[in-house]
């Protein structure tokens, strides 16, 4: 589903190089990616795929402070991304000892991990609907009435 986002987006930046909100939301695609990828090494080419994206959009539209703090946070993702995937594995081995409730115990960490990537996946949702519904109203603004000639 994020590979199909991903390359949408890219279709529409050859179309429109400059268009700084697709920009923003392919960088969120990747990032997303990258939080999903269980490799650090693979990961980390989304993040640093997502921050080039974040740095164009700054670059296109400097007074957007979302654009800048989404680069900001592009740059903490590698940490983050470890740190999630580090208290996967480790939640598991502490589980309890018998057979029944480690089973029950592996069903609920893999029902949270789903939740935590359905969760990642909903704001990654509403981040881009938000950015496209305001992008839509700047470029759907009416003229300003003119006034009678004095």
């Amino acid at each position: 589903m994020i590979s199909d986002a991903i390359s949408k987006l890219e279709e529409a930046l050859e179309v429109n190089p400059q268009k700084h909100d697709a920009i923003w939301c392919l960088g969120n695609a990747y990032t997303s990616h990258g939080f999903l990828n269980p490799d650090e090494d693979e990961a980390k080419v989304y993040f640093d795929k997502a921050a080039q994206c974040f740095q164009q959009a700054v670059d296109a539209d400097p007074e957007n402070e979302l654009y800048r703090k989404s680069f900001e946070v592009s740059t903490k993702a590698s940490e983050l991304h470890a740190q999630i995937h580090k208290q996967g594995p480790l939640q598991q081995a502490m589980g309890p000892g018998p057979s029944t409730a480690a089973t029950s115990t592996k069903g609920s960490k893999k029902k949270k991990s789903s939740d935590l990537k359905y969760d990642i996946f909903g704001w990654v949702i509403l981040a881009v609907g938000l950015v496209a519904w305001v992008g839509f109203a700047k470029s759907n603004v009416p003229p300003p009435a003119h006034s009678p000639p004095r």
